[in-house]
Order: structure tokens, then sequence, then C-alpha cells
């Protein structure tokens, strides 16, 4: 990706030899609107401190808007604030703040239409159903954002970063919570998502869909209703990502749906309902992850084969792994298991024994689930010793037949 050339155009054109025009209330031009009315391509529109209440700004050439103080771009709850089209936009240093709302379109504090390198940095924007909205835009950067949401309904709150049908874009370093998502995409190709802090969204952290050929690096999850959501996609990277505290009826660390030929590597999965869930999903590698103190740490449906659990450390999970099938159409080698009761003879670390993940209880549980009121109760113990003595309901062959005695080093 060409992320380090995007940015250096980017730059370079901020910093070419156009005006400057100074806005604010004791400078010549005191209103945003009339200094990109006068503006020039190239230009440097300096806003100094102070609210602006100018109903929704349209900018079509390429300037660069510097906010000076933190000024404020103030929406009344009725407009959306700065509407951006065309090359080369530069918005940076500024507040928005109660940008309208509509149940039939979507207001956004910045919306972003038909566009080619766009750099969004350093702005806050609060009160917002939508905060940053896309569409038809490539080769653009939404970086070192603080983006908080209104925090109502799913049904009365938009997305903090939406994203749809673009290409080659760059969600990197950014602060967002209170949203409907927070973080959306839908129809986007060879982009990345990376070091931002997605917290407290009424639905998904990261909901991806029809999406390929991207990358989610270094992100933290953490308290979203329902986790994070991964549907219908081909070719996406999943790694070093933290996923934590997702608690709920229908919420997960990560969601795969009809996910195919893509990579999960070197994440944290801590305190979710479930770790990970898949359905539909084929030829997906899954390594190097911890999974801690969750509900269920894998839940993998019968629709789902071809797919390989390498090198994991369970830890502490009230579920290693649950499904509905019971044919073994995946890979487990080399995990690391807490409830592992086999030895090592030969002392080779590995153990002698497979270690079979799926216990009797997960197996009832997943067909009544009204009998996770029997959690820890003696019963329940005594069904599972019984099973592993004498394995006839659990499948047997979807074991681990290379499970190792110390956790593995990630």
């Amino acid at each position: 990706m060409k992320w380090p050339l995007i940015i250096l155009n980017i730059c370079l054109f901020a910093q070419a030899s156009g005006n400057t025009i100074t806005v604010g209330k004791n400078a010549p031009i005191t209103t945003l609107r009339q200094a990109i009315q006068i503006a020039n391509a190239g230009d440097t529109i300096l806003l100094q401190k102070g609210i602006y209440k100018e109903g929704n700004i349209l900018i079509s050439k390429p300037v660069f808007l510097f906010g000076i103080g933190n000024p404020i771009l103030d929406g009344e709850n009725k407009n959306e604030i700065l509407t951006l089209t065309g090359k080369n936009i530069v918005i940076t240093g500024i507040q928005f703040a109660n940008a309208g709302y509509s149940s039939m379109n979507d207001y956004a504090a910045i919306k972003v239409i038909d566009a080619t390198g766009i750099l969004i940095e350093k702005n806050i924007i609060t009160n917002a159903s939508f905060g940053v909205h896309m569409a038809n835009t490539i080769n653009s950067v939404i970086r070192n954002n603080q983006i908080v949401g209104t925090n109502k309904s799913e049904h009365l709150s938009g997305n903090g970063i939406h994203l749809w049908k673009c290409d080659q874009m760059l969600v990197e370093s950014n602060s967002i919570s209170g949203h409907r998502d927070g973080i959306y995409f839908e129809f986007v190709t060879a982009s990345t998502i990376k070091n931002n802090q997605s917290k407290k969204n009424v639905r998904y952290g990261l909901h991806f869909m029809f999406s390929n050929n991207d990358a989610y690096l270094g992100n933290t999850f953490e308290n979203n209703g329902a986790g994070v959501a991964v549907m219908y996609s081909k070719e996406v990277r999943m790694e070093n990502n933290f996923f934590h505290k997702n608690w709920g009826a229908s919420a997960y660390g990560i969601l795969l749906k009809d996910i195919s030929n893509s990579h999960i590597l070197n994440n944290r999965f801590v305190q979710n309902t479930v770790g990970i869930h898949m359905e539909g999903s084929s030829r997906i590698e899954i390594g190097k992850n911890v999974f801690e103190s969750n509900g269920w740490a894998l839940k993998v449906q019968a629709s789902c084969d071809d797919n390989s659990f390498f090198n994991n450390n369970f830890y502490g999970n009230s579920f290693d792994v649950a499904t509905n099938g019971t044919m073994a159409l995946n890979r487990f080698r080399g995990n690391y298991w807490d409830k592992y009761e086999g030895y090592d003879l030969n002392k080779d670390g590995t153990g002698d024994v497979p270690y079979h993940p799926v216990s009797m209880y997960a197996m009832v549980v997943e067909q009544s689930p009204s009998t996770l009121i029997l959690m820890r109760s003696f019963m329940v113990t005594l069904l599972d010793k019984a099973e592993k003595a004498m394995p006839s309901l659990t499948p047997e062959h979807l074991a681990d037949n290379a499970p190792v005695i110390k956790p593995n080093k990630l």
C-alpha cells in the first residue's frame, strides 16, 4: 500500500506556494464560508479560535484548512457541517460539534463524496450521528481524530467512521466511542485500519462487509455492544488487535460470517462472551493468539471447513471450543490448553495423547442453552470426566493431536 507516498503528496500540497487566508473575529475575513469562496487552489486557510455557525459548508477546491486554538464549527443540531469533494483537501485542528440528525439521510460532521487525496487529521467531533462519512473516495487518510457520539440507541445513532465504496484508505490512531458502529467498512478494498481505539459503541466496534484485501492491525475493541463483525469478505488480515470485555447475549470478540482466505494472528481475546464465532468460513489461519477468560474461546459452526488453528494459548475459558456439528473439517495443532490433563513422557514439549477441546457439557449447552444454569456443578464435572473416559457424543476427530505442555511463546 502507498501510504507514505499519499501522505507525502498531501503534505507537499499543503506547503505549496499558495496564499494564506486568516479567518476570525478580528481578521479581515470573519466567516469560513467567505474564505472558501475567495480561496484559490493551494491556499491555506487559518481558522482562528471561536465558534462558527455557518450551516453546511462545501469545499470543492484543493485547500488546506488549519484550526488555530481549537475553533468550533457548530451544526446547531440541524445541519451537516462540512462537505468535501474533489482532490487534495486537508482538514486539521478543528472541533466539529452538534451535527444534525435525519432518519432519511446520513448526516455527518464531515461528509466526503467523490474525492481523492483527503487528509482528515487531529480533529475533535462531538455530538454527531455520523462522525466522518466517506463515499467513492480513494487514497485518503483519517488519522489521530477524537470522535465521540451521542450514545443513543442503534436506530438513532450513526457510525463514527463510515466508509462506503472506497479504495486505498488509511484509518489510523483514532479514538471512537458512543456510535452505532465505531468503524464501518462496506465495499472497501486495499485499505488499512491501524492502531485505533474503538470503545463503548452501541453495536460493533468494527463492522466490516463486502470488503476484500484489507487489514486491521493493532486496534483495541473494548466494551462494545456486540464486539466486532467481519462478513462476506476475503483476503483479510487481522493481526495484533485486542478484543476486551465485549459481553452480551449476542456479543463476540470477532464474528466471522462467510469469510475466506484470511489470517487472524497474534491477537488477544480477553473477557468476551465468545472470542471468535465462525459461520460459513473457510481457509482461515488462526494462530499465535491468546484466548483468556472468555465464555467460549471458539465457536466453530458445522458450516466452517479447512481452517487451521495453531500455536494459540487458551487460559481460563469456560469453554475452549464449541460446535453444532459432529465432523472434524478443521485442523488443530500445537495449541496450549490449560485444561489438558495429558502427559509428555519423552519430554519433547508435546503431549503424548490428543486433546479433545469440545466437552460433553459444551455439546449439551449448544443444544439447550438453558442448561448453563448447571455451570460448575458436580453433575457437569462428572459428565465431562465420564465422556473423557468413554467418548461417544463429542466429535471424535475434532482434536489437537499435538498439544503443547507449556504456553506458546508469542
